[in-house]
């Protein structure tokens, strides 16, 4: 498990998109948020013809207040929004690296289709069932037999090489649950999965995205499943895969990931790490993203 650290200031970009190679860095008192523009990247970023809907324009600061709420109720927060249809980003500008718990079922789920899709395995209809109680209902003893039949650690190693997350390692301890990432390699996996520039054939793509789409209320251990995105923006249809783990340090880590929309236009990527309990972690990232997105919608009406 890494360690995590509040970070120095706040760093807000709703232009460049997150493939484009752009890093910014800015630096500031913690108590004064600050809104940057990346600068052009060496590379041409992508052309996007498609504005963000203008709801995107106040997204930074309602982000910024997220932030600050969740600092005062003690959780180090991390946010990243994308719309896959202009390429804007917002993000709260922490890219701390984190181990990614249940999240790791999507890499496992990636790896597992794409060597079927090779014919590399074959899956069986018990196969198939266990697959979608892994995502729909983060079924650990799913996730851990795929995990072994798959070589443990180089599932990481060829997902992450195949969609080119630099953040993205394998545990050092070999448990899939101490998968490290970050917040942009997450959102960065979401928007090749769904373009199919990560090598998935769509087919398979949407067989994750569909058992996302269907992630039960509580998982198959019976903890709730539906804080941070499901909760926070109940007025979208959304495709989410959670995860939480105990204790980082002293802390509950709580990560909600997914694509939200009809036509899953976009990306979001939050996580909180909070010294308090179970409920209260929880909560703590559900106000999140409703501060984010009051009316629980991402077009505001």
């Amino acid at each position: 498990m890494r360690g995590h650290h509040l970070f120095a200031g706040l760093t807000l970009t709703a232009v460049t998109a997150l493939t484009s190679g752009c890093v910014a860095s800015v630096r500031s008192d913690p108590a004064t948020p600050v809104l940057a523009v990346v600068s052009a990247p060496a590379e041409p970023a992508p052309v996007f013809e498609v504005e963000s809907p203008p709801s995107f324009e106040t997204l930074p600061e309602r982000t910024i207040a997220a932030t600050t709420q969740a600092k005062s109720a003690g959780a180090v927060l991390t946010a990243v929004i994308k719309d896959r249809a202009s390429g804007a980003v917002v993000t709260n500008g922490n890219n701390s690296t984190i181990a990614i718990a249940s999240v790791a079922k999507l890499f496992i789920a990636d790896d597992l289709l794409m060597r079927e899709s090779t014919g590399d395995v074959t899956l069986t209809p018990a196969d198939r069932a266990s697959f979608d109680r892994m995502l729909q209902s983060s079924d650990d003893s799913a996730a851990e037999i795929f995990w072994q039949r798959g070589g443990g650690n180089s599932i990481i190693t060829r997902v992450a090489a195949r969609y080119g997350l630099p953040s993205t390692t394998v545990p050092s301890d070999g448990m899939w649950w101490n998968t490290i990432s970050t917040a942009n390699d997450l959102v960065q996996y979401y928007d090749m999965l769904l373009s199919g520039t990560g090598g998935l054939p769509p087919e398979r793509a949407n067989i994750i995205v569909d058992d996302l789409a269907r992630s039960t209320p509580n998982g198959i251990d019976g903890y709730p499943q539906r804080f941070g995105i499901p909760d926070g923006i109940p007025g979208e249809p959304v495709a989410v895969k959670q995860g939480w783990m105990c204790c980082v340090g002293s802390a509950w880590m709580h990560l909600s990931t997914g694509v939200v929309g009809p036509d899953r236009r976009f990306i979001v990527v939050v996580s909180s790490l909070q010294t308090a309990n179970d409920v209260t972690a929880r909560n703590t990232l559900t106000q999140a993203v409703s501060t984010m997105f009051p009316g629980g919608r991402i077009e505001a009406e």
